[in-house]
């Protein structure tokens, strides 16, 4: 996997702002890239999954999670209650119709007159209409991503379709995290721009056109970037945070200073949505001190360990391998390399922590159950989120935790990164 250098020159986001396009073009991009996933990618996953329909219903407010990524611009909710029926056709082609109140184009055929019929009535007709065998809904003990089907809104659906085709219902959880964590080639195309827009954010952060150590608290540095995003017209998917190391501030100490000063190690997490899809970064930052021209070898060699992390992933991730496997395999040669380490991969998407197979929590080791036995599928994106720690001998044996995360692609040849990834310690 080719990496990216920490650059002496740092990247200014205001650099770059103008590849940062106007709410009605970023519209008619993502109604491309929806039209592309409903046309081509909808029938292959319903046929690969077994299902010949599927059905997904969200009442305005409390949306399923998959009908957001489903509704073309602008719509921004589910408008009062909102159905879509998908019928896989003997053609291999795939019906697409609406059960709403608000027109969607030729996205979807608009089927129900609210003035001559209740809604539930003209879907239970439609449905018996083509004969389903297997009716996927939004129902999963798994993930939330197959959950979105209310319990009110299931109770109603049975009552109209009544027993015979009730039992035809079965979970649709399938279909509902291989549609959110399947990227098309146009999308694929375009996340890396939308990755590198993330670097430049960290590496103005990490430098001093932001910090001035003595000043500077890791606060301000984390609500710069935070208002860097909003004012770039991007959307925080969590609150970018800021942290640090030092000689006497542990990676495990439970209250730690927040100014930074000469001779600590920071640390941020980050990460915005921008044409539907999410980015989530963590880089490093050491910040020198008087007489210092570069970090501590003790540092540098902990990034090394980190990224070493980063190829045994990238060694170990392939597609048909299930999340828990992934995790003990790399856990295994890593341990045997010398290095301690920490995995906590998730998939990336339309959501930030995102529909797909989990490797590793922070919090579980050993394996996840449910998601970490799902399968590894091509052109899905995953964020590399991990640590690695080591004792660095300048800070008196003390044990630096290296966290990383850089985004990256599963394609049936292997893992790439998407924008690269760090590989040298910013210095300020």
């Amino acid at each position: 996997m080719p990496d990216t250098y920490a650059k002496d020159a740092v990247r200014s986001v205001d650099e770059i702002r103008s590849s940062i396009l106007p709410l009605r073009q970023r519209a008619t991009i993502r109604n491309e890239w929806l039209r592309s996933r409903l046309d081509s990618y909808l029938p292959e996953l319903m046929k690969r999954e077994g299902f010949d329909m599927w059905v997904v219903i969200a009442r305005e407010y409390n949306e399923d999670p998959v009908i957001m990524s489903m509704l073309p611009e602008p719509f921004m909710n589910a408008r009062r209650r909102t159905i879509l029926l998908f019928t896989l056709l003997r053609d291999g082609t795939v019906e697409r119709l609406t059960f709403a109140r608000y027109g969607m184009g030729d996205f979807y055929k608009t089927v129900w007159d609210p003035d001559k019929e209740e809604q539930y009535t003209c879907l239970a007709r439609e449905i018996k209409k083509r004969r389903p065998k297997k009716i996927g809904i939004d129902v999963s003990e798994t993930t939330a991503f197959g959950d979105g089907l209310t319990h009110g809104e299931y109770t109603q659906l049975i009552r109209v379709l009544g027993p015979n085709y009730s039992k035809r219902l079965s979970s649709a959880e399938s279909l509902a995290v291989g549609w959110l964590e399947h990227r098309t080639p146009i999308e694929l195309g375009a996340y890396p721009g939308i990755v590198a827009i993330t670097h430049a954010l960290v590496e103005e952060a990490f430098s001093r056109r932001v910090i001035h150590p003595g000043v500077t608290t890791t606060d301000d540095v984390s609500w710069w970037m935070r208002q860097k995003m909003v004012d770039l017209g991007l959307e925080p998917w969590f609150p970018p945070t800021v942290d640090l190391q030092a000689p006497d501030q542990p990676h495990d100490k439970t209250a730690k200073r927040n100014l930074i000063t000469p001779g600590d190690l920071l640390h941020c997490d980050v990460g915005f949505y921008y044409l539907g899809l999410a980015t989530d970064c963590q880089r490093n930052v050491y910040i020198l001190k008087p007489g210092e021209y570069d970090a501590p070898e003790g540092l540098k060699a902990a990034l090394r360990d980190g990224n070493r992390l980063q190829d045994i992933i990238g060694e170990e991730i392939l597609v048909d391998r299930t999340g828990n496997d992934v995790l003990k395999r790399a856990r295994e040669k890593a341990t045997s390399e010398g290095i301690i380490p920490s995995i906590y991969t998730h998939p990336l998407g339309n959501h930030g922590h995102a529909a797909g197979t989990t490797i590793g929590l922070w919090d579980k080791q050993g394996g996840v159950p449910g998601t970490g036995d799902y399968p590894l599928h091509a052109d899905t994106c995953y964020a590399i989120e991990l640590n690695a720690k080591k004792a660095v001998a300048e800070w008196g044996g003390q044990e630096v935790r290296m966290s990383l995360e850089e985004d990256a692609v599963l394609t049936s040849g292997g893992l790439r990164w998407l924008s690269g990834r760090q590989t040298r310690l910013y210095l300020i």
